[in-house]
């Protein structure tokens, strides 16, 4: 009986050792589970806040859709709006700003070569990764072989809108949101280009106003927070062309005095009070040179009023 007994006692000690021993195996085994289970939702997780980082398209509305009518995809120009219709003045919020790319401006905004450049040159290599200057959303990305090359336009939570040209990859679609800094493309000399370079435009209502006038490119920062856009001073570009439309209208009324002028006979302007040769040449749309020259005078000479002044 008593090694009966004995026998009982180990056979309960080993079950119940041996349940000991395979707990904590299963135990493991659950907590390796868990754990793969919780690696593959974090990939998951992952790989879908990587894909709505990369095309948020979803997102319709931007905040500077309060100041744009419409969304086209058809050109750099399309919906610009009249500077006659442009608001007098308005705050944007320029903080975030990140520099497409740090480099050397190579060519300024304003008249060049006998046309007006509107926006600024800086110097790269081809290749060199370009990021977008703001949040915002990809407007168009399109081919223009006369002019931008390759190039991307985006438009921005603040009202802004920027032109990257003459790229020479696209990295973005239309349609597309990105994040300050985010790369939109690569550098390059496409289009109408004499070098590897990036034009770089600002624009708002389609109407541009000089990057300059918001960024400090050596110092590759916005140059306030704030931006007060006054219309009269930020569209400055629109000027050359208003006074250029004055001469033509009046080199035009020239011409119809001329033509009614009994036998093409030389016409006279009586100096009134006030007048210079300025003022008469663009009255009548003639240089200050050639009226010097028909009346036989100075340029620097005093006007005495009443004085005949030729001018055909």
């Amino acid at each position: 009986m008593r090694k009966i007994a004995f026998l009982l006692i180990l056979c309960f000690g080993f079950l119940e050792i041996s349940a000991q021993m395979s707990a904590p195996r299963k135990e493991r085994r659950r907590s390796s589970l868990y754990i793969v289970d919780n690696t593959g939702a974090i990939k998951q997780k992952q790989a879908l806040d990587s894909a709505i980082n990369k095309n948020l398209s979803q997102e319709e509305n931007l905040p500077a859709d309060e100041f744009y009518d419409e969304w086209s995809t058809k050109g750099v120009n399309a919906g610009r709006v009249a500077i006659v219709d442009v608001p007098d003045s308005v705050t944007l919020d320029i903080t975030g700003y990140i520099p497409p790319i740090e480099g050397r401006i190579t060519s300024r905004y304003g008249p060049r070569w006998g046309r007006f450049h509107y926006g600024i040159d800086i110097k790269l290599n081809t290749g060199d990764p370009l990021g977008s200057a703001f949040d915002g959303k990809v407007r168009i990305t399109k081919y223009d072989r006369g002019g931008y090359g390759s190039y991307v336009v985006v438009r921005h939570d603040n009202g802004l809108e920027t032109v990257y040209g003459h790229l020479s990859k696209v990295l973005v679609e239309e349609g597309q949101q990105v994040r300050a800094g985010e790369i939109i493309g690569l550098g390059g000399n496409t289009g109408h280009s004499t070098g590897a370079h990036l034009h770089f435009e600002t624009r708002f209502l389609g109407n541009p106003i000089n990057p300059e006038q918001f960024f400090d490119f050596e110092l590759g920062e916005a140059k306030r927070s704030l931006y007060f856009m006054v219309k009269e001073t930020a569209f400055d570009w629109h000027k050359p062309y208003k006074i250029k439309a004055k001469r033509k209208a009046r080199a035009k009324a020239r011409q119809i005095a001329i033509s009614n002028s009994a036998g093409g006979s030389s016409c006279c302007h009586k100096v009134k009070k006030g007048e210079t040769l300025s003022c008469i040449s663009r009255k009548y749309g003639i240089s200050v040179t050639d009226l010097c020259k028909l009346n036989g005078i100075n340029r620097n000479k005093s006007l005495r009023l009443g004085q005949p002044i030729r001018y055909n």
